[in-house]
């Protein structure tokens, strides 16, 4: 069985790849590319002939059979327009594919804007939540905010710049005060990496329209004292007899006070109506 090549290519400064990167875009026989105008520019560069076919969103269900029989007797090689492949794009929908197919799957690791954003934020890393672009829905970002407010882990996202603004909002709403580093053209001319409170980076780019691929690194909340798990049944308990607060309230109060999340408190909650 052949080998598909996931080929991590540069953010934006095309001298960030490996020399292993370019030796395998050079000796596999076909690159499938999220858009072959982008990655033939990469290829020109390092003087690269290898044969490109389009793999991306709108052909991916299409395609991967098509790439999956050209993987049946020669190597394959996936990139994406930027970064690694597979992260945040369509390249998750192939290597599934490749996998249940038996072919093998090796990555080879370079750029990544999230990792990047992450290093250089002056946040903790040692546990941070990636969680890819922001719903584009104003509920459902609220939403998705709200049960990660009491994580005291990083938070990375990516962001469009016609929607920063209003994700920006909204954690003023939900997630305060806490610091955010706002990485912005990552390795390109332009790169910019603001930091500060998230009401000053929202005030920030109410004035400067935003550009460029944009990632979000969000602080975690400071958790000073997380209740014991003894303290939290006895609360959920009691909250439950009293019955001034509904479930979805009462979970939501406690995870307030007590540091954890709402969806461990729930599964506490349906611990003990079993």
């Amino acid at each position: 069985m052949s080998t598909l090549y996931l080929v991590a290519t540069p953010i934006g400064n095309l001298e960030d790849i490996t020399f292993r990167a370019v030796r395998i875009l050079k000796e596999v026989p076909l690159t499938a590319a999220e858009d072959t105008r982008t990655t033939k520019i990469l290829l020109n560069r390092y003087q690269i002939d290898t044969k490109l076919t389009s793999y991306h969103d709108h052909n991916k269900e299409s395609k991967t059979p098509i790439l999956l029989d050209h993987l049946k007797t020669e190597d394959l090689a996936l990139v994406s327009d930027a970064g690694t492949p597979g992260i945040s794009d369509p390249g998750f929908f192939l290597v599934q594919a490749a996998l249940a197919s038996g072919h093998k799957v090796v990555p080879i690791p370079g750029p990544s804007a999230p990792v990047a954003a992450l290093s250089a934020s002056g946040f903790p890393t040692d546990n941070f939540l990636y969680l890819g672009y922001l719903p584009r829905k104003k509920k459902a970002r609220r939403e998705l905010l709200e049960d990660l407010k009491n994580l005291s882990w990083t938070l990375v996202f990516l962001e469009t710049p016609h929607r920063l603004i209003q994700s920006l909002e909204d954690m003023v709403s939900i997630l305060g005060e806490r610091e955010i580093a706002v990485a912005r053209e990552l390795t390109k001319i332009h790169e910019e990496i603001f930091r500060g409170s998230i009401p000053e980076v929202s005030d920030h780019y109410r004035e400067k329209e935003p550009k460029g691929e944009i990632t979000l690194i969000v602080s975690g909340k400071i958790i000073n004292d997380i209740w014991p798990e003894e303290k939290l049944l006895s609360a959920i308990q009691d909250g439950l007899q009293t019955g001034k607060l509904n479930p979805s309230q009462l979970a939501k109060s406690l995870s307030e006070e007590s540091g954890w999340s709402r969806r461990d408190i729930y599964d506490l909650m349906q611990g003990l109506r079993e």
